[in-house]
């Protein structure tokens, strides 16, 4: 297995940066279509039964296209005002220093029997912080594990592993499910333009992910890496007077800004819900409804006014923000950390909106669907058969984000044809992405676990890492898979007014 993934790693070395990644793709389009529209490629819609023929960009409509559409692309990429607006709150909560404050609050007298569960579900809650809970999380877990007498290579591991093994799920919606919702309803108009995927479509699946994954982490960790770790000390000891132990508890106004920012996080919540007890309320929907509602369907707005508001309590107690200047610093230094998405979301929105507009990926989706339908595949065999083929496919592309607007267009719709929701295909995808996030070299965070782990076992190398998270990519695949297929055939629903099927 060691080999092969050496042979992934050599591979993925040579792939380019996602950014020129989908350029080359959208001059493939390009290139595809005019062969296509050559060979006069079409499809019978069976919604309509329209025919829907491949259209050339190499043709004056096609160039008129790319020049016109360039900046509608990018500006109505669906993905790209959601985020942005969440990360703005997200931002205040995270530079504040309200997050990494929760977080060391969380860890700084867990008992040592259930540190790694604790290190675990925390770390899912810190993928709030994006990216940025890779760096938070992993020093912390090794601190963690350092302070009850265990490896902080064990506590490295399960961070890296539960931040990046376990993304896009956890128990608050985060900037993630703003980027998949947005990839889904785009790819969802190709069959039903007045289709809308919110960012809690997947919540209460979600939910139960985590705690589930949390649960096998911690199994898996304990039964497997640990062992692993206790036989890599025998041959050689890690290091152990790398730097001093730092302390891990709150000042007392860190502590009184914590309880008013969970106080201010527990009124808004009240607040909100009280609004939406009269029947005539307009955070209701048509007839009274709360799933279809303007509550439900802006839900970024929501989100960012939470987060905006409980940092802003915290920040102002703990005397992190002083001046009213400091609130928009805040958002800023936020969107700062956001600008190579916002790079990658441009190159990706061109490839979207050409693939859109030649009716390639109708055409793909159609005959899919007809192809699946013809030789009688059972969902769970199409399930099965996505899933290994999104993760084989992950390990050379690890941007989730990236990965899914590759595969959303054709997936998406594909599946729609043989009656399964869009937002159980985004269900589907999740499985399928994250695990193997924590096993290839191809990410860049994998270097970032592996320096810290260093530290402490300056031999480590690539295999070693992947030694040690191996096991728990693989059962986490397997157990997350088996849930999703228990949860289909009962027909729980996967968020709020959701049913799976």
């Amino acid at each position: 297995m060691l080999r092969v993934l050496d042979v992934v790693d050599r591979v993925g070395n040579k792939l380019p940066h996602p950014f020129w990644l989908f350029v080359i793709m959208s001059v493939l389009v390009v290139v595809a279509s005019w062969i296509l529209s050559l060979l006069h490629v079409a499809v019978v819609s069976p919604a309509d039964g329209k025919t829907i023929g491949v259209k050339s960009l190499v043709s004056d409509a096609g160039v008129r296209m790319i020049l016109g559409d360039l900046i509608k692309n990018f500006v109505n990429f669906p993905p790209l005002g959601l985020i942005v607006v969440v990360m703005l709150g997200v931002a205040v909560a995270d530079k504040s220093g309200l997050l990494p404050a929760l977080m060391r609050a969380a860890l700084a007298r867990v008992p040592a029997k259930l540190v790694t569960f604790a290190i675990s579900l925390t770390a899912m809650f810190a993928q709030i912080a994006s990216d940025a809970a890779f760096v938070v999380m992993i020093p912390l877990a090794m601190i963690a594990f350092r302070a009850v007498g265990r490896s902080p290579v064990i506590g490295a591991v399960v961070a890296y592993v539960s931040v990046g093994g376990a993304s896009s799920i956890g128990l608050v919606i985060t900037g993630s499910d703003a980027v998949f919702a947005g990839l889904t309803t785009s790819a969802a108009h190709t069959i039903d333009p007045g289709y809308l995927v919110t960012p809690v479509s997947n919540y209460y699946f979600s939910v139960a992910s985590s705690l589930l994954l949390a649960v096998s982490i911690t199994l898996v960790t304990e039964l497997v890496v640990a062992k692993r770790v206790a036989a890599m000390n025998a041959v050689e000891p890690e290091l152990t007077d790398v730097e001093e132990l730092p302390d891990m508890t709150l000042s007392e106004t860190e502590r009184r800004g914590v309880r008013r920012a969970l106080f201010a996080a527990l009124a808004y919540v009240v607040l909100v819900v009280l609004a939406m007890v009269p029947s005539g309320s307009p955070l209701r929907g048509e007839g009274g409804s709360i799933v279809n509602s303007p509550l439900m369907n802006n839900i970024a707005v929501i989100l960012m006014l939470f987060f905006m508001i409980i940092g802003t309590v915290y920040g102002v107690t703990a005397g992190t923000m002083k001046f009213p200047k400091d609130f928009p610093d805040l958002m800023g230094q936020g969107l700062r950390e956001l600008v190579p998405v916002l790079v990658l979301f441009f190159a990706v929105s061109q490839f979207l909106g050409y693939f859109k507009w030649t009716n390639i990926g109708q055409v793909i989706a159609i005959s899919g669907a007809r192809a699946l339908d013809s030789l009688g595949a059972q969902p769970v065999v199409i399930f099965i058969g996505a899933v290994l083929l999104i993760s084989l496919m992950n390990l050379l592309l690890t941007s989730g984000s990236a990965m899914y607007a590759l595969v959303a267009p054709v997936l998406v719709p594909m599946l729609m044809l043989l009656h399964i929701q869009p937002e159980t295909t985004q269900a589907l995808f999740r499985i399928a992405d994250a695990p193997t996030n924590s096993v290839t070299p191809m990410s860049p965070y994998f270097v970032i676990a592996l320096g810290f782990i260093r530290r402490y076992r300056p031999s480590a190398g690539v295999g070693t890492l992947m030694s040690l998270v191996l096991p728990i990519a693989v059962v986490n695949l397997c157990v997350w898979l088996l849930m999703f297929l228990a949860w289909y055939g009962i027909g729980l629903p996967l968020g709020p007014g959701v049913p799976v099927r």
